[in-house]
């Protein structure tokens, strides 16, 4: 097919201009935007603070960056299958706080072995995950009400298990979890993190079922044209953020030697700003694995890095909602330019 192509009014364009006007036009969305901006943003953020800084460009210190987004980095797996589906999942921080509670309670109050304790917090975080993944597909409420009712529910729940109070003390195995290094760096957790990613890659990029979640999130009519069973994926699809969520309480609990009722309270911001800023589409159809690693780092080391400056809690809340917004406007703009 024949493109016709306009010209400046008085004649043509000089040889060449065409040809590359389309290199740099793609080289810049490359870069500026979705999670290649978001890899600018990491690198220039990681330079700043290493001279803002003498304690940033350490060992110990990126060490403890990669156990502090350890949590983050395992929910946002699951918020990026949602949101890519076009839900959006405000419960898996109340949900992961629920199964930390179960874990802790079937494994000191219960008896139970803490393996049957940690497949138990699991399945308590996909049975959550299953009830708002019915909600929206079935009783057809939004997803941000499902799971927004979701987060209340199940943050009662993990208080009404021990009125409200900590359980403390786990196995030194289970601790040793997230705190033994092997060759110096790696802890069983951020090599749990690793594996699930690298899964989470495969699944999205070469199952069918993991390609239809972007069917769906482009268009769940087409999908179902397509004959793509819309329901059951959409339920699996929050199945697996509320198992995830789980495993974060397991993790989350092993990093601090206890259960804690108010453990994940404000993750799902976090979570939804890690995934927004590696590129995914709150529209939904768009997201990568990728750049939901960039997200999760930019974001632990944007905290690491103002807690080491000094900087106040509240103001590190301002400044984690304006990169937010930034997020979501250059997803806006980069929707708009295609």
């Amino acid at each position: 097919m024949s493109q016709q192509v306009a010209h400046r009014p008085g004649g043509a364009d000089p040889a060449g201009t065409e040809a590359k006007a389309p290199l740099f036009s793609n080289l810049s969305a490359r870069l500026f935007s979705g999670s290649g901006g978001a890899l600018l943003g990491l690198i220039a953020l990681f330079i700043i603070l290493s001279f803002a800084s003498p304690f940033f460009l350490t060992s110990r210190n990126l060490i403890n960056i990669l156990d502090q987004v350890t949590v983050l980095g395992i929910l946002s797996v699951g918020a990026t299958a949602v949101i890519i589906t076009g839900g959006i999942d405000l419960s898996v921080g109340a949900i992961l706080g629920l199964s930390t509670m179960v874990l802790g309670w079937l494994s000191h109050q219960g008896g139970w072995p803490m393996w049957a304790s940690m497949l138990a917090a699991i399945a308590v975080g996909a049975l959550a995950g299953s009830l708002n993944g019915l909600g929206i597909t079935y009783a057809k409420l939004p997803p941000f009400i499902a799971t927004l009712a979701m987060l209340s529910i199940a943050r009662g729940l993990a208080n009404l298990i021990t009125d409200g109070q900590q359980i403390v003390g786990y196995p030194e195995w289970f601790f040793n979890l997230s705190s033994e290094r092997y060759l110096g760096f790696f802890s069983v957790t951020l090599l749990v993190v690793a594996a699930l990613y690298l899964a989470a890659w495969a699944w999205l990029k070469y199952r069918a079922s993991g390609r239809s979640i972007y069917a769906i999130g482009g268009g769940a009519e087409v999908a179902r044209l397509a004959g793509i069973h819309v329901k059951k994926v959409t339920i699996w699809v929050y199945v697996f953020a509320g198992a995830l969520a789980g495993l974060g309480g397991i993790a989350l609990a092993s990093r601090l030697d206890s259960s804690q009722p108010s453990a994940g309270v404000g993750y799902e911001l976090d979570v939804i700003a890690a995934v927004v800023i590696g590129g995914a589409s709150l529209n939904g159809g768009v997201g990568r694995i990728g750049g939901t690693i960039i997200g999760v780092l930019l974001i632990g080391v944007l905290r690491n890095g103002l807690n080491l400056l000094g900087v106040s809690p509240f103001i590190q809340q301002i400044v984690i909602g304006l990169v937010i917004a930034i997020a979501v406007m250059a997803d806006v703009l980069r929707r708009k330019k295609a």
